[in-house]
Parts: C-alpha cells; structure tokens; sequence
C-alpha cells in the first residue's frame, strides 16, 4: 500500500475527486438533474394526459359516428320499407282504379248495346205498324167503299194511335 501513496497518479485521482466533490457539493448539479428530469416527466405526464383526454374524445366521436351510422340506416331501412309499402297501394289502388274502369265501360257498352236494342225492337214495331197500317188502308179502300170505309180508317186510326202511345 505504501506504493500506492508513494504514486502522484493517486494523489492526482485524490485530488480530481476531492475537487469534484466540492463542485458537486456547491453546485448542487444533482438537484439541476433532478430537476430536470422531474420537469421532464411532468411534461410526458402532460402529454399522456392529453394523449388520454385526446383519446376519449375520439372514442366518443367514434361512438357517436357510430350511432349515427346505426341511426342512418335503421332511417334508410324505414324509408325503403315506407317506400315499398306505399308503392304496394299505389299498384292496389291502380289496379283497384282499372277494375273501377273497365267494370264501367262495360256497363256503359252494355247500356248503349241495350238502348241500340230497344231502338232497333222499336224502329221494326213501327216500320211493322206502318207497314200494316199501310195495308189495312190499302185493304179498306179496296173492299170498303163510302161512309162505311171512313167509319173504319177513323176507328182503325185511333186504335193504331192509342198502341203507338
């Protein structure tokens, strides 16, 4: 040990850590590190908060962006059904609507048909009276001469009249 004392290099290390030490003890720079790294961590720690705040409120954007998509399509999906079902009725009341059409032009055409028939059954009663009346007369002015022969047109006259009426 007594080489060790006997060295400068040791007196010089000595005196490099005494030196050191009193700067250490005066300057203090552990407590700048410290400090330093204390100031340092309350920053991240900052940032994690923020970061974490940050987070939440995109999770809650998410979350409402979600529930929103999930409102938009139960909203399409009642609008297509509405859709859907009102198309229904308006074919239902369409086809209901040309039944409604087609049933009356039916009766329409079965009227005009009945009206054309009553026409023609009543245009042939009196061509077949004036066709009789026509004979009768032709008949009577043959065979029946005189007051007697005037007698008879005028009753057979009024007769023919009271039918057509």
């Amino acid at each position: 040990m007594e080489e060790l004392f006997n060295d400068p290099v040791t007196w010089t290390a000595l005196g490099l850590i005494i030196f050191l030490g009193a700067v250490f003890i005066m300057v203090k720079p552990h407590k700048a590190i410290a400090k330093s790294l204390d100031d340092r961590s309350g920053k991240i720690r900052s940032e994690l908060d923020n970061a974490a705040a940050l987070r939440k409120e995109a999770e809650a954007k998410l979350a409402d962006a979600e529930r929103r998509q999930a409102e938009a399509e139960a909203s399409a999906k009642e609008i297509v059904e509405i859709a859907r079902r009102e198309a229904e009725q308006l074919a239902k009341d369409a086809s209901n609507a040309l039944n409604e059409r087609i049933k009356l032009r039916e009766k329409l055409a079965e009227e005009r048909i009945a009206r054309a028939e009553a026409e023609a059954v009543r245009d042939v009663r009196l061509a077949a009276v004036d066709t009789a009346s026509k004979a009768a007369a032709q008949i009577l002015t043959e065979t029946l001469v005189g007051k007697a022969a005037d007698d008879h047109f005028a009753a057979s006259l009024e007769k023919v009249t009271k039918a057509l009426s």
